[in-house]
């Protein structure tokens, strides 16, 4: 057996061992103070990590251990479920890196490895830090972009939503800014809906609005040209000056809304 393959068993074997030194020479060499759980959490980590490099280093060169792909995703997902950052994933590999380094040119000279050897070990080494940082992020990006996607869902739902005030009669109050995807969605699963309540007049109260372009002002102001087509009055309240401008600037005819003041006002009129 080589002495490569020695190394790889002597990691394998004393993975629980090698880690307890490992973790305390990285966590000494933070300039903040790390959780307990968070250090348990390393210790297990590196365990594993310890494992997947016996099996690393003796793999043909650029294989990797399917383990260390799944670690580092579930790292990234659980970090990104907790609602943490990746930094806090990514401070730590530098010094990570550093006290690799050290142990294995230690380990190096007590095995009397020479100079291509030791430079295998930490180029494997390297290769899995780098794999593992890669896997996390882009795992941290997939689970980040998709919580940020269900809540953006959540507040679209609860910025449009249709208030029944009486048979036939339905206040639609719009929050907040208003993009493009909220224009569509306003379009594309708001309005849909609005026959299914059996309503004939619909108020649309943009007072609780804060900004809204001029070019996303146009697709909103078409929602009155499809609910005509549905048969349902529409009428509008709490438009601002600076709003009426930019729906002026789309080219929309203010002539032909029925515009109040207030959703008061609007039902007062009735």
């Amino acid at each position: 057996m080589n002495k490569i393959s020695l190394i790889a068993n002597y990691l394998i074997e004393h993975a629980h061992i090698l880690t307890d030194g490992i973790v305390d020479e990285i966590i000494k060499n933070f300039d903040f103070e790390v959780p307990a759980k968070d250090i348990d959490d390393a210790r297990v980590m590196y365990v594993e990590f310890l494992k997947f490099l016996g099996e690393s280093i003796t793999c043909t060169e650029g294989s990797v251990p399917e383990s260390l792909i799944k670690w580092s995703k579930e790292n990234g997902e659980k970090t990104a479920h907790s609602g943490g950052h990746i930094s806090d994933i990514l401070l730590r590999y530098p010094e990570t890196r550093i006290a690799f380094a050290d142990y294995f040119l230690k380990l190096g000279l007590k095995h009397q490895l020479n100079t291509d050897e030791v430079v295998l070990i930490l180029k494997r080494v390297n290769h899995m830090l780098d794999l593992s940082i890669n896997e996390t992020v882009f795992a941290f990006e997939r689970r980040n972009q998709e919580i940020l996607k269900t809540a953006k869902n959540e507040i679209d739902k609860l910025s449009s939503p249709i208030v029944p005030i009486q048979d036939g009669l339905a206040v639609l109050p719009l929050i907040g800014s208003i993009d493009s995807d909220r224009a569509d969605h306003l379009i594309n699963t708001v309005i849909p809906k609005i026959p299914a309540h059996e309503v004939t007049c619909l108020i649309i109260d943009f007072s609780g609005i804060i900004t809204i372009d001029t070019t996303v002002s146009s697709h909103i102001f078409n929602v009155y040209k499809v609910l005509r087509l549905l048969g349902i009055q529409v009428i509008f309240t709490g438009i601002r000056p600076e709003l009426a401008s930019r729906v002026i600037e789309s080219g929309a005819d203010f002539s032909s809304f029925q515009v109040y003041a207030t959703v008061k006002q609007a039902i007062e009129a009735m």
